[in-house]
């Protein structure tokens, strides 16, 4: 298979697990259902079901109402073999603002929560960080999946496979390296094919790459690995604000940094660039992070 349709196949499939039925089910929420990527842990990727439900949310509102915050819950680790069903709660329709709650279960029970805020396009006051200077450009550096010799098996596949094309700047932690101990670092992103002209797809498709990496900046700030043996990292928020519209089919580069860790916790936070310089996006994200105690 070419490399051509081997990219054009992975956002494929990632385009028919962002494609939700909607189901005649009512109750007082809309109801909606999807499946999911195939992993070699069994768990579902928390960006598929950050993307899912911001998808099913905004079925429910006008196309002119874009999503400009969520803070989301992810409560069970899901199953990548089963379905997936999505409910949204209509709390609130203003005259430039909604507000919705969504939920996705799993055998009846929730497994990621979620509320978002939606707005009219207004004008007003505008400022923005700056890109960093001095960020080598994506086309210099090589995706990871060519980056990680002696890397194998499922761990291979994920990133060979996935519909984003991921390149770090520093080493990528997919296997043990010598970079200095740092909370922060940066990666370039896109998916492998071009999306449609849809901004709901490109803010759903940029909520699921956002998920991807941002742990690292708590990882790297210690010195480990994914490959470390005993390791456990489990996402358990995640919070994120759209600034500026983006193709996610395009360069986007991923600022990222971890200004605490303790008691079992990480935060990592992130800013997300176009690669012209604008800030299209940031996030928060705090995980479980239970490292051996004989690592140094």
């Amino acid at each position: 298979m070419s490399a051509d349709v081997h990219a054009i196949r992975t956002v494929e499939t990632l385009l028919e697990v962002l494609d939700l039925d909607a189901t005649q089910a009512r109750t007082t929420e809309d109801i909606f259902t999807g499946s999911s990527h195939p992993m070699p842990s069994g768990r579902i990727y928390g960006g598929q079901v950050l993307a899912q439900t911001l998808l099913a949310a905004e079925r429910t509102l006008p196309e002119d109402r874009a999503v400009h915050s969520m803070h989301g819950y992810f409560l069970r680790p899901g199953d990548a073999a089963q379905g997936i069903t999505i409910a949204v709660d209509r709390i609130h329709d203003g005259r430039s603002f909604s507000t919705r709650r969504t939920q996705a279960y799993q055998n009846g029970v929730p497994i990621f929560s979620m509320i978002a805020s939606f707005q009219d396009a207004d004008p007003g006051v505008e400022h923005a960080e700056p890109m960093p200077e001095g960020v080598p450009e994506p086309e210099s550096l090589a995706p990871d999946e060519e980056r990680v010799p002696g890397l194998t098996g499922g761990a291979l596949r994920m990133l060979s496979e996935r519909a984003a094309d991921i390149r770090h700047i520093d080493s990528p932690l997919y296997l043990p390296n010598d970079d200095e101990r740092v909370p922060r670092q940066g990666v370039w992103m896109r998916l492998r094919a071009p999306l449609p002209d849809n901004q709901r797809l490109h803010r759903a498709a940029l909520a699921y790459l956002s998920d991807m990496t941002i742990q690292e900046s708590i990882l790297r700030a210690h010195g480990v690995s994914w490959a470390l043996p005993g390791l456990k990292v489990a996402s358990l928020d995640h919070a994120m604000w759209w600034h500026r519209p983006a193709r996610v089919d395009e360069w986007l580069l991923y600022e990222q940094e971890s200004p605490n860790a303790r008691g079992g916790r990480g935060l990592a936070t992130g800013r997300i660039f176009t690669r012209d310089g604008s800030l299209v996006a940031s996030v928060a994200q705090e995980i479980m992070i239970r490292v051996p105690v004989d690592h140094a």
